[in-house]
Protein backbone atom coordinates (compact mmCIF):
# COMPACT_ATOMS: atom_id res chain seq x y z
CA UNK A 1 0.00 0.00 0.00
CA UNK A 2 1.27 3.60 -0.84
CA UNK A 3 0.64 6.16 1.91
CA UNK A 4 -0.60 9.44 0.60
CA UNK A 5 0.83 12.40 1.98
CA UNK A 6 -2.15 14.73 3.61
CA UNK A 7 -2.28 17.82 2.17
CA UNK A 8 -1.61 20.86 4.16
CA UNK A 9 -3.91 23.47 5.42
CA UNK A 10 -2.31 26.26 2.83
CA UNK A 11 -3.07 23.83 -0.48
CA UNK A 12 -6.41 23.41 0.67
CA UNK A 13 -9.10 26.03 -1.16
CA UNK A 14 -10.16 28.95 0.91
CA UNK A 15 -14.07 29.76 1.99
CA UNK A 16 -13.64 32.56 -0.86
CA UNK A 17 -12.44 30.31 -3.75
CA UNK A 18 -14.98 27.75 -3.34
CA UNK A 19 -17.79 30.41 -3.48
CA UNK A 20 -16.48 31.87 -6.16
CA UNK A 21 -16.07 28.27 -7.67
CA UNK A 22 -20.16 27.78 -6.91
CA UNK A 23 -20.72 31.51 -8.08
CA UNK A 24 -18.95 30.75 -11.86
CA UNK A 25 -20.70 27.43 -11.91
CA UNK A 26 -23.92 28.36 -10.94
CA UNK A 27 -23.54 31.71 -13.26
CA UNK A 28 -22.67 28.79 -16.30
CA UNK A 29 -25.57 27.03 -15.59
CA UNK A 30 -27.56 29.72 -16.50
CA UNK A 31 -25.99 30.73 -19.53
CA UNK A 32 -26.20 27.63 -20.71
CA UNK A 33 -29.68 26.99 -20.02
CA UNK A 34 -30.60 30.58 -21.52
CA UNK A 35 -28.36 30.10 -24.75
CA UNK A 36 -28.71 26.25 -25.33
CA UNK A 37 -31.36 24.67 -23.10
CA UNK A 38 -34.46 26.93 -23.33
CA UNK A 39 -33.81 27.35 -27.59
CA UNK A 40 -33.12 23.84 -28.41
CA UNK A 41 -35.81 21.96 -25.86
CA UNK A 42 -38.13 24.93 -25.71
CA UNK A 43 -38.00 27.29 -28.77
CA UNK A 44 -37.33 30.21 -26.04
CA UNK A 45 -34.57 32.53 -27.40
CA UNK A 46 -34.72 35.73 -25.09
CA UNK A 47 -30.78 36.45 -25.91
CA UNK A 48 -30.89 35.46 -29.62
CA UNK A 49 -27.75 33.34 -29.34
CA UNK A 50 -29.81 29.78 -29.96
CA UNK A 51 -31.12 31.17 -33.31
CA UNK A 52 -27.10 32.07 -34.03
CA UNK A 53 -26.40 28.47 -33.03
CA UNK A 54 -29.48 26.82 -34.78
CA UNK A 55 -30.56 25.83 -31.43
CA UNK A 56 -33.76 27.54 -31.77
CA UNK A 57 -34.67 25.97 -34.82
CA UNK A 58 -34.59 22.89 -33.17
CA UNK A 59 -36.65 23.51 -30.08
CA UNK A 60 -39.28 24.75 -32.69
CA UNK A 61 -39.61 21.87 -34.26
CA UNK A 62 -39.74 19.58 -31.14
CA UNK A 63 -42.19 22.09 -29.78
CA UNK A 64 -44.29 21.41 -33.57
CA UNK A 65 -44.36 17.41 -32.68
CA UNK A 66 -45.62 18.44 -29.43
CA UNK A 67 -48.44 20.20 -29.92
CA UNK A 68 -49.12 17.61 -32.67
CA UNK A 69 -48.51 14.85 -30.22
CA UNK A 70 -51.20 16.61 -28.25
CA UNK A 71 -53.57 17.17 -31.11
CA UNK A 72 -53.43 13.63 -32.37
CA UNK A 73 -54.18 12.67 -28.75
CA UNK A 74 -56.58 15.11 -28.50
CA UNK A 75 -58.47 13.33 -31.76
CA UNK A 76 -58.29 10.30 -30.57
CA UNK A 77 -59.77 10.82 -27.35
CA UNK A 78 -62.36 12.85 -28.86
CA UNK A 79 -63.42 9.77 -31.43
CA UNK A 80 -63.48 7.54 -28.57
CA UNK A 81 -65.95 9.45 -26.58
CA UNK A 82 -67.84 9.29 -30.03
CA UNK A 83 -67.63 6.27 -30.63
CA UNK A 84 -69.18 5.32 -26.66
CA UNK A 85 -71.43 7.93 -27.10
CA UNK A 86 -72.84 5.97 -30.83
CA UNK A 87 -72.38 2.73 -29.00
CA UNK A 88 -75.01 4.42 -26.37
CA UNK A 89 -77.39 5.55 -28.41
CA UNK A 90 -77.29 2.57 -30.25
CA UNK A 91 -77.95 0.50 -27.16
CA UNK A 92 -81.30 2.95 -26.41
CA UNK A 93 -82.25 3.07 -30.09
CA UNK A 94 -82.58 -0.57 -29.58
CA UNK A 95 -83.89 -1.08 -26.02
CA UNK A 96 -86.65 1.38 -27.54
CA UNK A 97 -87.13 -0.74 -30.38
CA UNK A 98 -87.28 -3.71 -28.43
CA UNK A 99 -89.87 -1.93 -26.38
CA UNK A 100 -91.68 -1.03 -29.04
CA UNK A 101 -92.05 -4.81 -31.16
CA UNK A 102 -92.35 -6.48 -27.63
CA UNK A 103 -95.58 -4.17 -26.75
CA UNK A 104 -96.93 -4.38 -30.86
CA UNK A 105 -95.99 -8.70 -30.43
CA UNK A 106 -98.04 -9.14 -27.48
CA UNK A 107 -100.73 -6.44 -28.44
CA UNK A 108 -101.32 -9.10 -31.93
CA UNK A 109 -100.43 -12.11 -29.79
CA UNK A 110 -103.62 -10.73 -27.37
CA UNK A 111 -105.95 -8.92 -29.55
CA UNK A 112 -109.12 -11.31 -30.47
CA UNK A 113 -108.86 -12.95 -33.75
CA UNK A 114 -111.37 -10.98 -36.27
CA UNK A 115 -114.78 -12.90 -36.80
CA UNK A 116 -114.96 -14.36 -40.27
CA UNK A 117 -118.11 -13.52 -42.23
CA UNK A 118 -120.67 -16.15 -41.30
CA UNK A 119 -122.83 -16.07 -43.78
CA UNK A 120 -122.97 -14.23 -47.31
CA UNK A 121 -125.31 -14.53 -50.54
CA UNK A 122 -125.04 -13.14 -53.92
CA UNK A 123 -128.40 -12.39 -56.07
CA UNK A 124 -128.91 -10.60 -59.14
CA UNK A 125 -132.25 -8.24 -60.20
CA UNK A 126 -133.78 -7.28 -63.02
CA UNK A 127 -135.01 -4.22 -63.74
CA UNK A 128 -138.50 -4.33 -61.32
CA UNK A 129 -137.20 -7.34 -59.82
CA UNK A 130 -137.45 -8.09 -55.51
CA UNK A 131 -135.74 -9.96 -52.94
CA UNK A 132 -136.26 -10.18 -49.50
CA UNK A 133 -133.45 -12.24 -46.94
CA UNK A 134 -134.21 -11.97 -42.98
CA UNK A 135 -131.92 -13.31 -39.93
CA UNK A 136 -133.43 -14.95 -37.37
CA UNK A 137 -132.39 -13.52 -33.95
CA UNK A 138 -133.39 -13.36 -30.14
CA UNK A 139 -134.18 -10.04 -28.59
CA UNK A 140 -130.51 -8.16 -27.00
CA UNK A 141 -128.74 -10.41 -30.27
CA UNK A 142 -126.94 -8.16 -32.33
CA UNK A 143 -125.21 -8.69 -36.09
CA UNK A 144 -123.22 -7.20 -38.20
CA UNK A 145 -123.73 -6.43 -42.01
CA UNK A 146 -122.03 -5.38 -45.16
CA UNK A 147 -124.02 -4.71 -48.42
CA UNK A 148 -122.97 -4.28 -51.88
CA UNK A 149 -124.54 -3.08 -55.29
CA UNK A 150 -123.06 -3.62 -58.14
CA UNK A 151 -124.39 -2.95 -61.67
CA UNK A 152 -126.26 0.00 -60.72
CA UNK A 153 -129.00 1.15 -57.34
CA UNK A 154 -131.46 -0.79 -55.34
CA UNK A 155 -134.49 0.60 -53.25
CA UNK A 156 -133.94 -1.25 -49.74
CA UNK A 157 -136.08 -1.38 -46.59
CA UNK A 158 -134.30 -2.86 -43.61
CA UNK A 159 -136.72 -3.33 -40.81
CA UNK A 160 -137.63 -6.30 -38.52
CA UNK A 161 -141.02 -8.33 -37.21
CA UNK A 162 -141.81 -10.85 -35.20
CA UNK A 163 -143.61 -11.24 -31.51
CA UNK A 164 -146.15 -9.16 -32.80
CA UNK A 165 -143.98 -6.13 -33.18
CA UNK A 166 -142.01 -4.21 -35.83
CA UNK A 167 -139.64 -1.86 -36.44
CA UNK A 168 -137.32 -0.03 -39.43
CA UNK A 169 -133.95 0.47 -39.05
CA UNK A 170 -133.22 2.05 -42.26
CA UNK A 171 -134.36 2.87 -45.66
CA UNK A 172 -132.45 3.10 -48.93
CA UNK A 173 -133.11 4.78 -52.39
CA UNK A 174 -130.94 4.36 -54.93
CA UNK A 175 -128.28 2.79 -52.79
CA UNK A 176 -125.33 1.39 -53.68
CA UNK A 177 -124.52 -0.10 -50.23
CA UNK A 178 -124.26 0.07 -46.85
CA UNK A 179 -123.06 -1.23 -43.91
CA UNK A 180 -123.94 -1.88 -39.96
CA UNK A 181 -125.21 -3.56 -36.91
CA UNK A 182 -128.87 -4.62 -36.28
CA UNK A 183 -129.87 -4.93 -32.89
CA UNK A 184 -132.51 -7.01 -32.10
CA UNK A 185 -135.45 -5.35 -29.60
CA UNK A 186 -136.74 -8.69 -30.11
CA UNK A 187 -137.39 -11.88 -31.04
CA UNK A 188 -138.14 -12.41 -34.95
CA UNK A 189 -136.71 -11.84 -38.45
CA UNK A 190 -134.98 -8.91 -39.16
CA UNK A 191 -133.65 -8.10 -42.56
CA UNK A 192 -133.74 -6.27 -45.84
CA UNK A 193 -136.35 -6.17 -48.58
CA UNK A 194 -134.38 -5.11 -52.31
CA UNK A 195 -136.31 -3.40 -55.38
CA UNK A 196 -134.48 -2.79 -58.27
CA UNK A 197 -135.66 0.54 -60.00
CA UNK A 198 -133.22 0.76 -62.42
CA UNK A 199 -133.58 -0.15 -66.11
CA UNK A 200 -130.37 -2.42 -65.83
CA UNK A 201 -129.74 -5.67 -64.20
CA UNK A 202 -127.85 -5.00 -60.57
CA UNK A 203 -126.19 -7.66 -58.37
CA UNK A 204 -126.16 -7.27 -54.56
CA UNK A 205 -123.68 -9.13 -52.17
CA UNK A 206 -125.01 -9.07 -48.41
CA UNK A 207 -122.32 -10.51 -45.68
CA UNK A 208 -123.50 -11.29 -42.37
CA UNK A 209 -121.93 -12.42 -38.61
CA UNK A 210 -122.70 -12.03 -35.25
CA UNK A 211 -125.56 -13.46 -33.11
CA UNK A 212 -128.73 -15.45 -35.16
CA UNK A 213 -129.56 -18.81 -35.83
CA UNK A 214 -130.29 -18.30 -39.40
CA UNK A 215 -130.04 -16.02 -42.10
CA UNK A 216 -132.77 -17.56 -45.19
CA UNK A 217 -134.82 -16.33 -48.11
CA UNK A 218 -137.92 -14.68 -46.78
CA UNK A 219 -138.84 -13.54 -50.52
Amino acid sequence: MFNAEKPSLDELPSSRQLLRSTAIAAASAVVILVTVVLPAEYDIDPTGIGGVLGLAEMGEIKTQLAAEAEADRLMELEAQQEALRGQQESSLLNDFLGIFVGAAHAQEVTAEPVEEWRDEITFTLAPGDTAEWKLVMEEGQVAEFVMQVEGGRVNFDLHGHGSGQSETYEKGRGSTGAEGEINASFAGEHGWFWRNRDDEDVTVTVKVRGEYAEFKDAS
